[in-house]
């Protein structure tokens, strides 16, 4: 085995060497699209921007769609001589992951759960059987069947009627995160005429099983702001029980654990409020919990005759357990369970009948917390890797000893594993498998290193790569971040990164400021006014694994999506001779523009984490980071960027406009790849497999920088 990885070096370091020449000698003669310039001055703040590609914001225009696609012509010349490696990577990654799987079972309310896959098909079929698994599977949807009509198709939100005979159901066939709800009929298969348009997609069933409770978008925001009771066959309009009035907010509704309340919760970045309502009488008026006060963010589960919720209140920076009786839910009647604690974070519980189970996050590391109700036993499962991803999955039942927790790390394929927290035995109920029988996890290492930032924070960076890998700067790397909204990028397994790691590149995470992975105040010290540390900790991750020596700026290259994306667009304005490729996926890089425009989805709701920049001292802050507004007359790395036509979340013209700015002045002969999928949304494709051909594209791009073919 040793031998084989020191010839699989070799080679990789010997196709490194010999940098595909001919690339260049194929794609020179092809000319890249020249948008046209149509200047719109942009004022505020006695400022005045001139925006050349304003006219890219109007969906539709033939114009526009023109562009889109001279952009996309571009790109499919000039990716020809790697399209039989693109197919190539498709089929290796597809051939890792095994076709006919099927999810864990689990029990909820007399039925047995299973989502399964089919052998060459790209959507799950959802199914049940009563009482045992024995018993006859019953098929509530088959998404193969209902996406046939559609290039672009997702189920979401099912939701089973209490008397087990109805689910509720939303579908988006145009990727723009906006779905029509409608219910099935579990024991004769009907599916009702009536359709609720312009929801989120989910839904919770009264206890009375014909009162449905959805949340409806906005139609030209996506603000989800309106929640309505809808009475099952009724004649009547839908009744208006909740209006979200406030446009940083954002609605939602879903019953507790316990089945015993329904609860309408609305939040923003800062501040949240819930109200609830017995889900025995469903058609009574929605009391509410606590009042929002701003900067207050909670959370709430329910157990017996008490409410427990999750809280920074009163300074719980990382958020502490307390507890308040169900007829006396206000803030002053709150009694502290767990405290908080200046090191570990509290992200979620788990309640049963006898165990409350506390999701926590200690430097990194994600712990889980085992408590009996009675006091009497109290401990952590044991987890001993350097880096890796544990987390509770489904687990809807509340009287049952057995938590179902997963856990994998970048080295590790995920396991579902079953933990009788009385017993404290477990039992692995699946681990993913990694089909064609090359797949050996003892040929992989990973590790976790510090890198200093600038102002001498300690960021963690998490690798993996194949074993014999010297450190000489001479391997290609891939690093990877986000660092927005407080969301974590754990170190997880990825059987599609295998084809990157397998060619000899390290893979890494950086978990920038912008994200929790260290605590909510990692998360503080990189929003609003202190945005920029997420970009300079990147930079400062880069240059610590070049001064390491595991690559060279020539051999690094960037990746990141949605906000992700800004990152890379910022960090190749501030420190580009650092990279030799990046990948922007669906990026967020016009973000002054898209901040004063209160008419696109996200945008108000957005304020507490980038700033309202219709105060100057934001508008100022954010148009000195923005990658659409800092572009200039210099050297940018080879770049591919992407995106989705019908994106809500980021509109395309965002990185349309970026390009056209990017190609016009820029100095170098470096390649630049725009590539809009014209029936995908902010996720991309929607099949099963369809998304591994966008993987595929942009493992191709990276890899043939390396001149690495095999």
């Amino acid at each position: 085995m040793k031998k084989i990885s020191a010839l699989l070096i070799i080679s990789v370091i010997f196709a490194t060497s010999c940098k595909n020449k001919n690339t260049s000698e194929v794609t020179k003669n092809i000319t890249p699209p020249i948008a046209e310039k149509k200047p719109v001055p942009l004022k505020k703040h006695g400022d005045i921007r001139i925006d050349n590609y304003f006219w890219m914001n109007e969906r539709d225009n033939p114009e526009v769609i023109d562009y889109l696609e001279r952009e996309n012509d571009y790109n499919e010349k000039m990716t020809a001589h790697t399209k039989q490696f693109q197919d190539d990577l498709f089929e290796e990654m597809k051939s890792r992951i095994k076709e006919d799987d099927a999810s864990v079972p689990y029990f909820y309310n007399g039925y047995w759960y299973v989502t399964r896959y089919e052998k060459g098909k790209d959507y799950p079929v959802y199914t049940r059987r009563k009482g045992t698994m024995d018993a006859e599977e019953e098929i509530i949807f088959d998404c193969n069947e209902m996406a046939k009509e559609y290039a672009y198709f997702r189920l979401q939100g099912i939701n089973i009627s209490p008397d087990n005979k109805l689910a509720a159901f939303g579908v988006d066939t145009l990727s723009r995160r906006i779905y029509t709800i409608r219910v099935k009929n579990l024991e004769t298969g009907e599916i009702y005429s009536r359709e609720i348009e312009n929801t989120t997609g989910g839904s919770t069933w009264g206890n009375d099983n014909k009162t449905l409770f959805y949340t409806a978008k906005d139609p030209q925001t996506l603000r989800s702001e309106k929640i309505y009771r809808h009475a099952l066959g009724a004649e009547k309009e839908d009744e208006l029980v909740y209006h979200e009035e406030d446009d940083t907010f954002n609605a939602f509704v879903y019953k507790t654990k316990s089945r015993k309340y329904i609860v309408a919760g609305s939040h923003s970045t800062l501040t949240s409020e819930y109200s609830i309502l017995s889900a025995d009488e469903p058609t009574a008026e929605f009391k509410v919990f606590q009042p929002r006060i701003r900067g207050l963010e909670y959370d709430i589960a329910h157990y017996d005759d008490h409410f427990y919720i999750v809280t920074n209140a009163n300074g719980a920076t990382n958020f502490k357990l307390m507890k308040t009786p169900e007829n006396n839910t206000d803030k002053a009647h709150w009694e502290e369970v767990l405290p908080h604690r200046e090191d570990v974070l509290l992200e979620d519980i788990d309640i049963f009948k006898d165990f409350l189970v506390v999701s926590e996050r200690n430097r990194g590391l994600n712990k889980i917390r085992v408590m009996r109700w009675d006091g009497e036993v109290d401990y952590y499962l044991p987890f001993d890797n350097e880096t890796y991803m544990a987390f509770t999955t489904t687990n809807i039942e509340f009287d049952t000893d057995t938590l179902r927790y997963s856990y994998n790390a970048l080295t590790t394929p995920l396991s579902t594993i079953d933990f009788n927290m009385v017993t404290r035995e477990k039992v692995v109920k699946k681990e993913q498998e990694v089909l064609g029988g090359k797949f050996d996890k003892d040929s992989y290492t990973s590790e976790r290193v510090w890198a200093t930032a600038r102002d001498g924070k300690k960021i963690p960076v998490s690798l993996v790569y194949r074993k014999g890998i010297k450190k000489d700067g001479n391997n290609p790397l891939l690093l990877y971040g986000y660092g927005s909204y407080g969301a974590t990028i754990d170190p997880y397994f990825s059987s599609v990164r295998l084809s990157l790691l397998d060619r000899g590149f390290i893979y890494a995470i950086a978990h920038v400021r912008g994200g929790e992975y260290l605590g909510r105040p990692w998360y503080e010290d990189g929003k609003l006014l202190k945005k920029k540390n997420t970009f300079t900790d990147f930079i400062d991750c880069s240059k610590f694994l070049i001064g390491e020596k595991y690559t060279a700026p020539e051999h690094l290259y960037a990746m990141g999506g949605s906000a992700g994306g800004l990152l890379i667009g910022a960090v190749v304005n501030m420190a580009p001779e650092l990279y030799n490729g990046v990948v922007a996926a669906v990026p967020f890089v016009d973000v002054v523009t898209t901040m004063l425009d209160e008419s696109i989805p996200l945008t108000t709701g957005e304020y507490d984490e980038w700033g309202n920049p219709n105060e100057k001292e934001y508008y100022n802050y954010i148009k000195s980071y923005s990658p659409y507004d800092n572009v200039e007359a210099r050297a940018y790395p080879n770049m591919l960027v992407t995106t989705g036509y019908h994106d809500s979340q980021v509109q395309y013209w965002e990185p349309a406009k970026w390009v056209a700015k990017l190609r016009d002045l820029k100095t170098d002969d470096n390649i630049l790849l725009f590539h809009t999928n014209m029936d995908a949304g902010h996720s991309g494709a929607s099949g099963r497999f369809e998304a591994l051909h966008e993987v595929a594209e942009e493992y191709a791009f990276m890899l043939d920088l390396e001149g690495i073919k095999e």
